[in-house]
């Protein structure tokens, strides 16, 4: 696939499988309404904005677009990339595009002072935990061996190392 290719083929990705689960379900479960802050305590809406704006979008944007410039390729298992993806977020933690559209759930969660969107982004993240550990790494093994296997052995699958 050529970069161009990928460039597009991820923009539409992001645009459907992210914009769907951290976009289009969580505006269903909460129509993005504000309701009171969890405990009463208003700085819980602003720890939700920064989950939002300067943890989960970042990350994930930032870790798609390596997918397509770097990987020659889209995060999309029909669409994989030609080669590892090893540097950007991806130096910190495996799996960064979940841990972003996870933040991006939980900072909506606690902006809007919805229960059902902190329970939607447990969920979610337990369904993404799911299919890494029963597809994704199986196949990154499988696809890219040692290289792989000595990438797991220095990055963590969801938390960073602190040094």
């Amino acid at each position: 696939m050529s970069r161009g290719q990928s460039i597009f083929a991820t923009a539409v990705f992001l645009f459907l499988a992210p914009g769907t689960v951290a976009g289009l379900i969580p505006w269903w479960i909460s129509g993005w309404r504000l309701q009171p802050a969890f405990f009463g305590l208003e700085p819980l809406r602003w720890l939700g904005v920064l989950l939002i704006l300067l943890l989960g979008l970042p990350i994930l944007l930032e870790s798609c677009g390596r997918f397509a410039v770097e990987g020659l390729g889209t995060p999309a298992p029909v669409l994989p990339t030609q080669h590892l993806v090893v540097r950007g977020f991806y130096r910190y933690v495996r799996n960064p595009m979940y841990v972003a559209v996870t933040s991006i759930i939980l900072g909506q969660a606690l902006l809007l002072g919805n229960g059902s969107l902190l329970l939607y982004a447990i969920l979610a993240w337990a369904a993404f935990h799911g299919f890494v550990l029963l597809y994704e790494e199986p196949k990154l093994r499988k696809t890219y061996g040692a290289e792989y296997d000595n990438y797991r052995t220095r990055v963590r699958r969801w938390i960073p190392r602190v040094w």
